[in-house]
């Protein structure tokens, strides 16, 4: 029969039947089929990936219909790796698989957008100024029009443009600012080069070649682990997850892995079919939870203290009780644990103070070359020698700036010695600092002395100068600090791991919930596993700690732990942090490209966190002194004034970038001092010092002294990311907040005493904000322009 007559139960032909009637064979049109089977067709596949935040940068199959995206799988194609290692496929995610979903949704950017009011002051400027840089000065310099604009922000209203217009309009602006103001009033915001580099490059290319300010972003989302650079000097030097097979013991402490490290999460079960054992260390039971052997739930912000009492029992089982023979000898090549440092006389007590360097004493060791950059230490024979690899010997000495356990001076092998004891001049007391004493709703406290003395062995040297110096071991420092008893009837340290002093297993379970014998089971694993294996002990960790207050006490918790057990650098061992994707594989070359380094040097940077700290006006709130923050061994007297105050003064002493530097224009300066007679440099320092020039962070409320253009892609920084969220609506953007709270004028609070201080904050800095992207985001919506 015909389509049409099928569609009558008049017509229909009665099927036969089977199965006692639960089946019937039907002659029925089944077009409708073709819809699921024209799902699935496609014209090509086109291999692509995801330019997002993730180390994966997993490959893709995308299946085009009709130039259309219509579903996605993932590649199989991957190169094979060693025999003993699986294979990086499987690799993909949910979030990976819906990335097409951008690219159709209601919310995809097609055409420039203006917000209405500007657009409308826009036009009927360029009617009346032929120039468009007066233009814009016609509608910014007019106090009334840049608050109308400007209020409107976040309330949506925008119209379509054109590219033409905008980028005019766009133009304008910056040439504006930087003629009244200066370059460095036009700034920048885009995380993360390595996850779309070209799109990066671009944007901070236009602002370096203008002069403008790129603003970093690895420390403003704190993803960059503060200890890594503290300890050893570079950004983040991890494994690639592949390594995770190579370990045969596994604490995932803070990391989430089957949910932000998806891609590479099965060489974590994987590895468990080999034996490796497996820890979980998350305050909530997190997916990981489930692919552990056993699961540790500190509360939330104590891991350092459980990181602590886990080196408590590394080093009193494996360094002092059983030494294990690997640890010593790796901590002894690899480490600073053998150099010696300098103790400075306190009221009663001693402190540790700075390392001792060969210029210090009074042959300089036989160095000649940097002797005030090359650390000292003792070998076994009781001789004292700057040994190779300190930082001395980074310049002007070939072939010495390496670990190998050498005299710096002869050349000649020598083995250094770890601790002082047992040849020492004399026992001291030494104070070590204790934080673990100030209780919150939120973390339990152990009351103890806020200086803890220890008894530490010493040896008196005589100095370069006719001085006299007591020095020890770092080693026998940490090992005092962690409050380890080594027949010295020290009071503070430790007999058994049940005494609740510093740094026990019993002092972490009063503060981290988790029990003693829990703490022990796992460090004396962990350790053991590390010496039967050289190292293969591996902890995972990402930003579940690194978003914590005091952050790189943390994560230096653990990073000792590594170090007392001889994992780091060795295949399956040491510290794996990830968080985002931080490495740019052709840096070298992007570099001079992205900065424009090959037309000036060097390009204007600056960190984040101090300005949009400073420049949203969240120091005019902040209550918090530094006072509160200190050593109780430091000197208070040194650390006066506001926190804004300790931004003002690294960024006056060359500590801290600063942008906008100083209050006024920087391209006005050159002329200024051709006038004085001056070479800008001279002209400049003097100028400063008289204090006819001071720097912009003295005078942030100043109209002269703020940003006035920021442009931000790749970024949601006024939605996912705008830490002062409510500051920044109001002194930033100028438009509707919810800031509830009181200034410090108003609490009759402590002012600052390197900021000028007004009564009413400025309020809308910024003169043009632009937005690109791909989406209608939060910041868009907060936006003037939005570019797709």
């Amino acid at each position: 029969m015909s389509k049409f007559l099928d569609r009558f139960r008049y017509f229909k032909q009665k099927g036969e039947t089977f199965a006692d009637g639960h089946g019937q064979l039907l002659n029925t049109n089944r077009d409708w089929e073709d819809g699921y089977r024209q799902r699935w067709q496609h014209d090509k596949i086109v291999r692509s990936t995801h330019g997002v935040n993730c180390t994966g940068s997993c490959s893709w199959k995308i299946y085009v219909k009709n130039g259309l995206v219509t579903w996605e799988t993932q590649q199989t194609d991957y190169p094979r790796t060693r025999p003993d290692l699986p294979n990086h496929e499987p690799r993909g995610c949910p979030r990976g698989a819906s990335y097409s979903w951008y690219l159709y949704s209601a919310n995809r950017l097609k055409y420039p957008m203006m917000r209405k009011r500007l657009m409308k002051m826009w036009r009927e400027a360029k009617a009346l100024h032929s120039d468009p840089v007066e233009a814009w000065a016609s509608i910014i310099e007019d106090a009334d029009k840049a608050k109308s604009f400007k209020q409107a922000r976040g309330r949506g209203g925008f119209v379509r443009s054109s590219w033409q217009e905008v980028n005019e309009l766009i133009a304008a602006s910056n040439v504006y600012t930087i003629k009244n103001y200066g370059p460095d009033r036009v700034a920048g915001f885009s995380p993360i080069p390595a996850m779309s580099m070209v799109s990066y490059a671009s944007g901070a290319r236009y602002l370096s070649l203008i002069g403008g300010t790129c603003l970093s972003f690895y420390d403003w989302y704190c993803d960059l682990p503060p200890a890594s650079p503290q300890t050893w000097g570079e950004q983040t030097d991890v494994p690639e997850s592949a390594d995770w097979y190579n370990s045969s013991y596994i604490i995932a402490w803070g990391s989430n892995v089957p949910q932000t490290r998806t891609p590479d999460a099965h060489f974590f079960t994987e590895v468990r079919y080999k034996g490796t054992k497996t820890v979980a260390v998350t305050p909530d039971y997190a997916e990981i939870a489930k692919l552990c052997d056993l699961w540790l739930a500190p509360k939330q912000g104590t891991d350092a203290a459980m990181a602590l009492a886990m080196g408590h029992v590394m080093l009193r089982e494996f360094h002092l009780d059983n030494p294990s023979q690997y640890f010593t000898d790796y901590v002894r090549r690899y480490t600073d644990m053998p150099m010696l440092v300098m103790l400075e006389k306190r009221d009663g007590y001693y402190a540790a103070g700075r390392m001792l360097r060969a210029a210090d004493l009074v042959d300089a060791l036989g160095q000649e070359n940097n002797p005030e950059w090359k650390t000292v230490a003792f070998n076994t024979n009781g001789e004292m020698v700057a040994p190779n690899g300190s930082i001395g010997f980074r310049w002007g000495e070939k072939g010495k700036w390496n670990l190998e356990q050498r005299d710096g001076k002869t050349g000649e092998e020598t083995e250094l010695q770890l601790s002082l004891l047992g040849s020492q001049d004399e026992i001291a007391e030494v104070g070590f600092p204790y934080f673990g004493g100030d209780g919150t709703e939120h973390f339990n406290k152990v009351e103890l002395e806020n200086v803890l003395l220890h008894k530490l062995p010493v040896k008196r040297l005589q100095l370069a100068d006719g001085s006299t110096a007591l020095v020890t071991t770092v080693y026998d420092l940490t090992l005092a600090n962690y409050g380890l008893e080594r027949g010295l009837n020290d009071v503070n340290c430790a007999t058994s791991y049940d005494d609740v002093k510093a740094y026990t297993p019993a002092w972490a379970e009063q503060i981290t919930g988790v029990s003693r014998s829990q703490i022990i089971r796992i460090a004396r694993e962990f350790a053991d596993n590390a010496d039967k294996t050289h190292g293969r002990s591996m902890i995972i960790v990402g930003a579940g700690l690194n978003h914590w207050y005091h952050l790189d006490m943390n994560y230096r918790g653990l990073i000792n732990m590594l170090i007392f057990c001889g994992c780091v650098g060795q295949s399956g061992g040491g510290w794996a942090h990830y968080v985002g994707q931080e490495k740019l594989r052709p840096q070298t070359g992007w570099q001079p490209l992205a900065f424009a380094l090959d037309w000036q040097r060097p390009a204007r940077h600056m960190n984040s966190t101090s300005y949009f700290y400073n420049h949203s006006s969240q120091w005019r709130y902040e209550t918090v002194t530094a006072e509160e923050l200190l050593s109780p061994m430091a000197d208070k007297s040194r650390y006066t004034g506001h926190l804004i105050d300790f931004n003002v003064r690294a960024e006056r002493m060359g500590w801290l970038p600063s942008a906008p530097q100083l209050g006024t224009n920087p391209l006005t300066i050159a002329g200024e001092a051709e006038k004085a007679g001056m070479n800008p440099v001279d002209y400049t320092v003097k100028s400063l010092k008289e204090g006819s020039i001071r720097f912009a962070a003295e005078q942030p409320e100043n109209g002269k002294n703020h940003p006035r253009n920021l442009f931000i892609w790749r970024s949601n920084l006024l939605g996912s990311s705008g830490k002062g969220h409510e500051f920044m609506l109001k002194y930033l953007l100028g438009t509707e907040h919810g800031i509830q709270g009181k200034d410090l004028g108003q609490q009759g609070g402590v002012k600052p005493e390197e900021v000028d201080w007004q009564d009413n904050g400025l309020e809308g800095k910024l003169d043009l904000v632009v937005t690109l992207d791909f989406r209608l985001s939060s910041t868009c919506l907060y936006s003037d322009i939005i570019l797709p």
